[in-house]
């Protein structure tokens, strides 16, 4: 698994973090995002591809240190001001593509997700960050 730092990331920028392509096992995403000082909103993109009966759960897990991860906070874009930090059943047919707004100064540098109970559904994860527009 390789950790990975944003780049391209400048004032009223997004720079994109590639998590996980078509992956379709139970297990941590094939990457770790590291945001460093970067505590502006993020937008998770999970894309999902569904084979026969298609089911995934996933956690969106964050850490201080890269070592101990938990559950993190984030809202879907029908209510962005309702945080819940319970993972995440993904179903459907077809192509599937879900944002979730992961909001601003919480406290995790590192981010990842986790796959499991995986029956027939491929994932891609992609983190959009923002750099703050109050630091200059």
């Amino acid at each position: 698994m390789a950790t990975l730092t944003p780049t391209g990331l400048g004032p009223n920028i997004f720079a994109v973090s590639n998590l996980s392509t078509l992956q379709a096992t139970n297990a941590d995403s094939t990457n770790t995002i590291d945001r460093g000082s970067i505590r502006g909103a993020a937008l998770l993109q999970i894309t999902t591809v569904a084979g026969a009966t298609p089911t995934v759960t996933v956690n969106i897990l964050g850490s201080v240190d890269g070592t101990n991860f938990f559950n993190i906070g984030y809202a879907v874009t029908a209510t962005p001001e309702t945080v819940a930090v319970a993972a995440l059943v993904l179903t459907g047919a077809a192509t599937t593509v879900q944002y979730y707004i992961l909001r601003r100064d919480h406290p995790w540098r590192y981010l990842k997700l986790n796959y499991s109970a995986n029956t027939n559904m491929q994932v891609t994860a992609d983190l959009y960050l923002t750099a703050d527009p109050y630091v200059s």
